[in-house]
């Protein structure tokens, strides 16, 4: 019995943190992404949505999946991978530093695809699955089906498709799911990582392709970007935020910034119930560029700055 007690009472401080908590009144918060969910993750309690069941392209958010089943495969992790013509992005000619040739572990390739969203990476892993690429998409449409992701669908393994499609709700489902997979949390979450390069021996440096893991201000347990025009800027996490595990999907944000904004702004409301709103830009200035042909006006508008402001903002 007195081994209970202070299990007992642990739980009921915890009770009664939570309790205390501010209210989170969803109207309080807003967000510049189309399409947006926060989950409670122990609870599986949808605290916030938006546009939520709305069937959208999801970019390189597709690469949660495809690593899942590369997993799923137990192929071993220390087989060389190279890369070849198959593996170039003749669909939005995105640029990658993997050239033709280049070989890296299989451990290394899945690195880079889901840390610095490596495209090429991401696809020489589905050419070497067993049965090659069309079975890594089967896989991953089988995975989806079985893990009851209803609206997701894909067609390649990189999210250069804009076929590669799924909803805020499906994806904090898939969240959840990737997190039970070490590798990948670990390397969602990784800030830089160096590879060697065979057969050269050069050496690479990948940064992270969220900014937020690389501030290291948020105690992130997996994460994921993705961006194509049709889909917009996007990020998934499951971070803990007021000592609890949130998932937060955000998608479909219309500037490079914004999804990260709208991130800062998620966990400000949820500490606190406030919000975090976006202040208003700086007075535009004028430049003025000479080219060949004609004398040409751009505007240059101020990054905008993020501000906390009073809980009732409409901002």
């Amino acid at each position: 019995m007195k081994r209970l007690l202070p299990l007992v009472f642990a739980s009921l401080v915890a009770a009664h943190a939570w309790a205390a908590s501010p209210e989170l009144d969803p109207a309080r918060l807003k967000l510049g992404s189309a399409n947006a969910v926060v989950l409670e993750a122990d609870s599986d309690r949808l605290v916030y949505s938006k546009a939520a069941d709305t069937v959208t392209p999801i970019a390189s958010v597709t690469k949660l999946m495809t690593a899942m089943v590369v997993l799923d495969a137990k192929q071993p992790m220390d087989e060389p991978i190279e890369i070849d013509k198959d593996d170039i992005d003749y669909l939005k000619g995105t640029h990658s530093r993997l050239g033709m040739g280049m070989t890296l572990p299989r451990r290394e390739m899945l690195r880079l695809a889901l840390m610095s969203s490596e495209n090429r990476a991401a696809s020489a892993l589905a050419r070497y699955y067993p049965g090659g690429t069309a079975a890594a998409v089967a896989a991953m449409n089988r995975k989806a089906a079985e893990l009851g992701l209803e609206h997701t669908h894909y067609i390649e393994p990189t999210g250069l498709s804009p076929q590669n499609v799924s909803t805020a709700v499906d994806l904090a489902k898939l969240v959840q799911v990737a997190a039970t997979y070490p590798l990948i949390r670990k390397f969602t979450t990784t800030p830089e990582h160096s590879v060697e390069i065979s057969p050269t021996g050069r050496t690479i440096g990948f940064l992270n392709s969220n900014a937020l893991v690389r501030g290291h201000s948020w105690d992130m347990t997996l994460q994921k970007t993705g961006f194509i025009n049709e889909a917009g800027h996007c990020v998934v996490m499951l971070v803990n935020i007021a000592s609890k595990p949130f998932v937060i999907v955000l998608l479909d944000s219309f500037g490079k910034y914004t999804r990260f904004a709208d991130a800062q702004r998620v966990r400000y409301w949820l500490e606190t119930g406030g919000s975090l709103a976006m202040a208003k830009p700086r007075r535009a200035h004028v430049v003025k560029v000479r080219n060949t042909r004609a004398k040409v006006r751009h505007v240059a508008r101020a990054k905008p700055r993020y501000i906390a402001t009073a809980s009732n903002s409409r901002r």
